[in-house]
Protein backbone atom coordinates (compact mmCIF):
# COMPACT_ATOMS: atom_id res chain seq x y z
CA UNK A 1 0.00 0.00 0.00
CA UNK A 2 2.85 2.07 0.86
CA UNK A 3 4.73 1.56 -2.62
CA UNK A 4 1.30 2.23 -4.55
CA UNK A 5 0.99 5.65 -2.78
CA UNK A 6 4.07 6.91 -3.45
CA UNK A 7 3.85 5.99 -6.81
CA UNK A 8 0.90 7.73 -7.22
CA UNK A 9 2.33 10.63 -5.58
CA UNK A 10 5.43 10.44 -7.88
CA UNK A 11 3.29 10.14 -10.94
CA UNK A 12 1.36 13.41 -9.62
CA UNK A 13 4.68 15.35 -9.58
CA UNK A 14 5.63 14.11 -12.82
CA UNK A 15 2.43 15.51 -14.29
CA UNK A 16 2.44 18.90 -12.61
CA UNK A 17 6.03 19.27 -13.88
CA UNK A 18 4.87 18.18 -17.18
CA UNK A 19 2.35 20.76 -17.36
CA UNK A 20 4.41 23.51 -16.12
CA UNK A 21 7.40 23.15 -18.30
CA UNK A 22 6.51 21.06 -21.80
CA UNK A 23 4.48 23.87 -23.55
CA UNK A 24 7.27 26.86 -23.02
CA UNK A 25 4.76 29.38 -21.37
CA UNK A 26 6.51 32.71 -21.22
CA UNK A 27 6.00 35.31 -18.27
CA UNK A 28 3.15 33.76 -16.61
CA UNK A 29 2.68 33.77 -12.60
CA UNK A 30 -0.44 32.28 -12.57
CA UNK A 31 -0.48 28.74 -12.30
CA UNK A 32 -3.34 25.52 -11.31
CA UNK A 33 -0.25 24.10 -8.96
CA UNK A 34 -0.63 27.16 -6.76
CA UNK A 35 -4.17 26.22 -5.67
CA UNK A 36 -3.34 22.88 -5.74
CA UNK A 37 -0.76 23.16 -3.31
CA UNK A 38 -2.55 25.68 -1.00
CA UNK A 39 -6.23 23.94 -1.11
CA UNK A 40 -6.79 20.31 -0.77
CA UNK A 41 -10.50 21.01 -2.12
CA UNK A 42 -10.45 24.10 -4.63
CA UNK A 43 -14.14 24.72 -4.09
CA UNK A 44 -15.01 26.27 -1.35
CA UNK A 45 -18.21 25.87 1.26
CA UNK A 46 -19.58 29.12 -0.46
CA UNK A 47 -19.24 27.99 -3.75
CA UNK A 48 -16.34 29.97 -4.49
CA UNK A 49 -13.31 28.81 -6.37
CA UNK A 50 -9.79 29.67 -5.36
CA UNK A 51 -8.33 30.66 -8.24
CA UNK A 52 -10.75 33.93 -7.80
CA UNK A 53 -8.42 34.43 -4.24
CA UNK A 54 -5.67 35.38 -6.19
CA UNK A 55 -7.29 36.55 -9.64
CA UNK A 56 -9.88 39.36 -8.30
CA UNK A 57 -11.61 40.79 -11.51
CA UNK A 58 -14.31 39.21 -12.22
CA UNK A 59 -15.04 37.70 -16.25
CA UNK A 60 -17.37 36.15 -17.79
CA UNK A 61 -17.59 32.44 -19.14
CA UNK A 62 -19.57 29.58 -20.42
CA UNK A 63 -20.23 26.06 -20.43
CA UNK A 64 -21.38 23.76 -22.73
CA UNK A 65 -21.95 20.44 -21.63
CA UNK A 66 -24.86 17.57 -22.58
CA UNK A 67 -27.95 17.50 -20.57
CA UNK A 68 -27.91 13.69 -20.28
CA UNK A 69 -25.02 10.73 -20.96
CA UNK A 70 -25.15 7.30 -20.36
CA UNK A 71 -22.85 4.92 -18.40
CA UNK A 72 -19.28 4.75 -19.35
CA UNK A 73 -19.34 7.30 -22.29
CA UNK A 74 -17.01 9.97 -23.13
CA UNK A 75 -17.95 13.41 -23.65
CA UNK A 76 -17.05 16.91 -23.97
CA UNK A 77 -17.31 20.04 -21.83
CA UNK A 78 -16.07 22.92 -22.91
CA UNK A 79 -15.42 26.49 -21.14
CA UNK A 80 -15.34 28.99 -23.05
CA UNK A 81 -13.11 32.18 -21.92
CA UNK A 82 -13.49 34.88 -24.22
CA UNK A 83 -11.70 37.99 -24.49
CA UNK A 84 -10.45 40.62 -26.83
CA UNK A 85 -7.19 39.26 -28.14
CA UNK A 86 -5.65 42.64 -29.33
CA UNK A 87 -5.06 43.16 -25.10
CA UNK A 88 -1.96 42.15 -23.39
CA UNK A 89 -0.94 42.04 -20.00
CA UNK A 90 1.83 43.40 -17.98
CA UNK A 91 4.43 39.72 -17.44
CA UNK A 92 6.17 39.54 -14.19
CA UNK A 93 9.24 41.14 -15.53
CA UNK A 94 7.68 44.19 -16.82
CA UNK A 95 7.03 43.59 -20.24
CA UNK A 96 3.82 43.31 -22.29
CA UNK A 97 3.41 39.54 -23.38
CA UNK A 98 -0.30 38.42 -24.52
CA UNK A 99 -2.66 36.85 -22.08
CA UNK A 100 -2.56 32.83 -21.03
CA UNK A 101 -5.69 31.01 -19.97
CA UNK A 102 -6.45 28.19 -17.85
CA UNK A 103 -9.35 26.49 -16.71
CA UNK A 104 -11.28 24.09 -14.03
CA UNK A 105 -13.75 22.26 -14.41
CA UNK A 106 -15.21 19.60 -11.27
CA UNK A 107 -17.52 16.97 -12.03
CA UNK A 108 -19.53 14.84 -10.00
CA UNK A 109 -17.94 12.16 -7.72
CA UNK A 110 -17.17 9.02 -10.56
CA UNK A 111 -16.71 11.28 -13.56
CA UNK A 112 -12.93 11.60 -14.69
CA UNK A 113 -10.98 12.35 -17.57
CA UNK A 114 -10.56 10.11 -19.95
CA UNK A 115 -7.76 7.66 -21.13
CA UNK A 116 -6.01 8.58 -24.38
CA UNK A 117 -7.32 5.73 -25.92
CA UNK A 118 -10.81 6.96 -24.89
CA UNK A 119 -10.52 10.20 -26.93
CA UNK A 120 -11.99 10.34 -30.40
CA UNK A 121 -9.40 11.90 -32.82
CA UNK A 122 -11.56 15.19 -33.27
CA UNK A 123 -11.07 16.22 -29.32
CA UNK A 124 -7.28 14.98 -29.90
CA UNK A 125 -6.92 17.11 -33.12
CA UNK A 126 -8.45 19.99 -30.66
CA UNK A 127 -6.52 19.20 -28.13
CA UNK A 128 -3.09 19.43 -29.79
CA UNK A 129 -0.53 20.95 -27.38
CA UNK A 130 -2.74 21.32 -24.13
CA UNK A 131 -1.94 19.16 -21.28
CA UNK A 132 -5.43 18.31 -18.94
CA UNK A 133 -4.34 16.92 -15.48
CA UNK A 134 -6.42 15.86 -12.56
CA UNK A 135 -6.51 18.27 -9.22
CA UNK A 136 -4.76 15.65 -6.86
CA UNK A 137 -4.36 12.05 -6.79
CA UNK A 138 -7.71 12.07 -3.96
CA UNK A 139 -9.78 14.32 -6.38
CA UNK A 140 -9.71 12.62 -9.72
CA UNK A 141 -12.70 14.46 -10.59
CA UNK A 142 -11.70 17.45 -10.89
CA UNK A 143 -9.49 18.83 -13.62
CA UNK A 144 -7.33 21.69 -14.48
CA UNK A 145 -5.38 23.06 -17.47
CA UNK A 146 -3.24 25.45 -18.16
CA UNK A 147 -1.36 28.33 -18.56
CA UNK A 148 -2.01 28.23 -22.25
CA UNK A 149 -1.81 30.69 -25.17
CA UNK A 150 -4.96 32.67 -25.22
CA UNK A 151 -4.87 33.68 -28.57
CA UNK A 152 -5.20 30.20 -29.52
CA UNK A 153 -7.37 28.21 -26.75
CA UNK A 154 -10.53 30.35 -26.10
CA UNK A 155 -12.00 27.29 -25.94
CA UNK A 156 -11.00 24.68 -23.19
CA UNK A 157 -12.13 21.22 -24.08
CA UNK A 158 -12.35 18.92 -21.58
CA UNK A 159 -12.84 14.71 -22.42
CA UNK A 160 -14.60 13.34 -19.86
CA UNK A 161 -15.68 9.43 -19.24
CA UNK A 162 -18.79 8.72 -17.18
CA UNK A 163 -18.90 6.16 -14.53
CA UNK A 164 -21.25 2.96 -14.85
CA UNK A 165 -23.45 2.43 -11.68
CA UNK A 166 -23.35 -1.60 -12.41
CA UNK A 167 -20.20 -1.38 -11.51
CA UNK A 168 -19.98 0.43 -8.49
CA UNK A 169 -22.58 0.95 -6.28
CA UNK A 170 -21.72 4.63 -4.83
CA UNK A 171 -22.86 5.51 -8.09
CA UNK A 172 -26.63 6.23 -9.05
CA UNK A 173 -28.48 7.60 -11.76
CA UNK A 174 -29.15 10.70 -10.89
CA UNK A 175 -28.99 14.82 -11.75
CA UNK A 176 -25.69 15.97 -10.70
CA UNK A 177 -24.37 19.37 -10.60
CA UNK A 178 -21.16 20.28 -13.00
CA UNK A 179 -18.82 23.08 -11.87
CA UNK A 180 -16.47 25.00 -13.94
CA UNK A 181 -14.09 28.42 -14.01
CA UNK A 182 -12.03 30.06 -16.68
CA UNK A 183 -9.11 32.82 -16.13
CA UNK A 184 -8.04 34.81 -18.76
CA UNK A 185 -4.56 36.83 -17.64
CA UNK A 186 -1.92 36.92 -14.53
CA UNK A 187 -3.66 37.11 -11.18
CA UNK A 188 -3.12 40.10 -8.65
CA UNK A 189 -2.35 38.32 -5.77
CA UNK A 190 1.00 35.71 -4.96
CA UNK A 191 -0.41 32.71 -2.31
CA UNK A 192 1.72 34.41 -0.05
CA UNK A 193 -0.67 37.78 0.14
CA UNK A 194 1.87 39.99 -1.45
CA UNK A 195 0.57 41.90 -4.61
CA UNK A 196 1.56 41.22 -8.12
CA UNK A 197 2.58 43.87 -10.37
CA UNK A 198 -0.83 43.51 -12.04
CA UNK A 199 -2.40 46.26 -9.63
CA UNK A 200 -3.39 49.65 -9.36
CA UNK A 201 -1.02 50.84 -6.52
CA UNK A 202 -2.22 53.75 -3.76
CA UNK A 203 -0.80 56.18 -2.28
CA UNK A 204 0.40 55.39 1.67
CA UNK A 205 -0.52 58.93 2.74
CA UNK A 206 -1.72 62.15 1.95
CA UNK A 207 0.50 64.91 0.79
CA UNK A 208 2.75 66.59 -2.00
CA UNK A 209 4.70 64.45 -4.92
CA UNK A 210 8.19 65.51 -3.98
CA UNK A 211 9.95 63.82 -5.99
CA UNK A 212 9.75 60.21 -8.78
CA UNK A 213 12.93 58.72 -9.82
CA UNK A 214 13.35 55.60 -11.67
CA UNK A 215 15.59 52.81 -10.25
CA UNK A 216 18.01 50.50 -12.45
CA UNK A 217 14.88 47.47 -12.61
CA UNK A 218 13.12 50.64 -14.10
CA UNK A 219 10.50 51.00 -11.02
CA UNK A 220 9.06 54.22 -10.26
CA UNK A 221 10.45 55.58 -6.58
CA UNK A 222 7.88 58.12 -5.65
CA UNK A 223 8.39 60.43 -2.53
CA UNK A 224 5.09 62.01 -0.86
CA UNK A 225 5.49 65.03 1.79
CA UNK A 226 2.43 65.24 4.13
CA UNK A 227 1.28 68.32 6.09
CA UNK A 228 3.40 67.55 8.62
CA UNK A 229 6.51 67.01 6.87
CA UNK A 230 6.40 63.44 7.21
CA UNK A 231 7.84 61.96 4.57
CA UNK A 232 7.32 58.18 2.65
CA UNK A 233 8.55 56.55 -0.16
CA UNK A 234 7.05 53.86 -2.13
CA UNK A 235 7.57 52.08 -5.41
CA UNK A 236 5.73 50.79 -8.00
CA UNK A 237 6.61 48.06 -10.32
CA UNK A 238 8.38 48.65 -13.58
CA UNK A 239 6.07 48.61 -16.52
CA UNK A 240 2.99 50.43 -15.22
CA UNK A 241 1.78 53.46 -16.45
CA UNK A 242 1.75 56.49 -13.86
CA UNK A 243 -1.05 59.12 -13.75
CA UNK A 244 0.62 61.12 -11.11
CA UNK A 245 3.66 63.88 -11.72
CA UNK A 246 6.34 65.90 -9.14
CA UNK A 247 4.24 68.76 -7.50
CA UNK A 248 0.92 66.63 -7.80
CA UNK A 249 -1.14 66.84 -4.46
CA UNK A 250 -2.48 63.29 -3.48
CA UNK A 251 -5.37 61.84 -1.39
CA UNK A 252 -4.40 58.72 1.02
CA UNK A 253 -5.10 55.31 -0.81
CA UNK A 254 -5.49 57.77 -4.50
CA UNK A 255 -3.90 55.27 -7.40
CA UNK A 256 -0.92 56.25 -8.81
CA UNK A 257 -0.43 54.41 -11.96
CA UNK A 258 -3.31 52.93 -14.38
CA UNK A 259 -5.17 50.01 -14.23
CA UNK A 260 -2.53 47.28 -15.81
CA UNK A 261 -5.25 44.45 -15.27
CA UNK A 262 -6.61 43.17 -18.60
CA UNK A 263 -7.94 39.74 -17.35
CA UNK A 264 -10.31 38.38 -15.02
CA UNK A 265 -12.11 34.77 -13.26
CA UNK A 266 -15.61 33.59 -13.86
CA UNK A 267 -17.39 30.76 -12.97
CA UNK A 268 -20.83 28.98 -13.86
CA UNK A 269 -22.27 25.90 -13.26
CA UNK A 270 -24.77 22.88 -14.55
CA UNK A 271 -26.67 19.90 -14.37
CA UNK A 272 -26.01 16.85 -16.18
CA UNK A 273 -27.82 13.43 -16.23
CA UNK A 274 -26.54 10.15 -15.43
CA UNK A 275 -29.15 8.34 -17.60
CA UNK A 276 -30.08 4.52 -17.15
CA UNK A 277 -30.35 2.80 -20.66
CA UNK A 278 -33.31 1.09 -19.63
CA UNK A 279 -34.93 4.01 -18.76
CA UNK A 280 -34.68 4.92 -22.67
CA UNK A 281 -35.75 1.28 -23.63
CA UNK A 282 -38.53 1.88 -21.65
CA UNK A 283 -39.72 5.21 -22.71
CA UNK A 284 -39.39 4.37 -26.50
CA UNK A 285 -41.67 0.83 -25.85
CA UNK A 286 -44.19 3.66 -23.98
CA UNK A 287 -43.60 5.67 -27.31
CA UNK A 288 -44.46 3.29 -29.95
CA UNK A 289 -47.08 1.75 -27.74
CA UNK A 290 -48.36 5.02 -27.67
CA UNK A 291 -48.35 5.34 -31.45
CA UNK A 292 -49.60 2.10 -32.20
CA UNK A 293 -52.40 2.70 -29.92
CA UNK A 294 -53.18 5.78 -31.82
CA UNK A 295 -52.74 3.94 -35.28
CA UNK A 296 -55.55 1.00 -34.02
CA UNK A 297 -58.17 3.45 -32.75
CA UNK A 298 -57.80 5.32 -36.38
CA UNK A 299 -58.24 1.91 -37.74
CA UNK A 300 -61.29 1.57 -36.17
CA UNK A 301 -62.63 4.58 -36.50
CA UNK A 302 -62.55 4.44 -40.41
CA UNK A 303 -63.94 0.79 -40.05
CA UNK A 304 -66.74 2.37 -37.85
CA UNK A 305 -67.97 4.94 -40.29
CA UNK A 306 -68.05 2.76 -43.47
CA UNK A 307 -70.40 0.60 -41.07
CA UNK A 308 -72.28 3.46 -40.36
CA UNK A 309 -72.25 4.25 -44.44
CA UNK A 310 -73.65 1.26 -44.91
CA UNK A 311 -76.50 0.92 -42.56
CA UNK A 312 -77.54 4.93 -43.89
CA UNK A 313 -77.72 3.21 -47.42
CA UNK A 314 -80.08 0.56 -46.42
Amino acid sequence: MATNKFFKSLLFTLTIAINLFSFGIENSSAYPVFAQQNYSNPRAANGKLACANCHLNAKAIEIEAPQAVLPNSVFEVTVKVPYDTSKQQIGANGKKADLNVGGIVILPKGFKLASKNQIPQEIKAKNKGVFISPYSTEFDNILVVGPIAGKKHQELIFPVVSPDPEKSSDIKYLTYPLYAGGNRGRGQVYPTGEKSNVNVFGATQAGQITEITTSEKSESNIIIVNSNGDQTSQTVPTGLSLIVKQGDLVKADQPLNLDPNAGGFGQEETEIVLQNPLRIVGYLAFCFCVLLTQVFLIIKKKQFEKVQATELNF
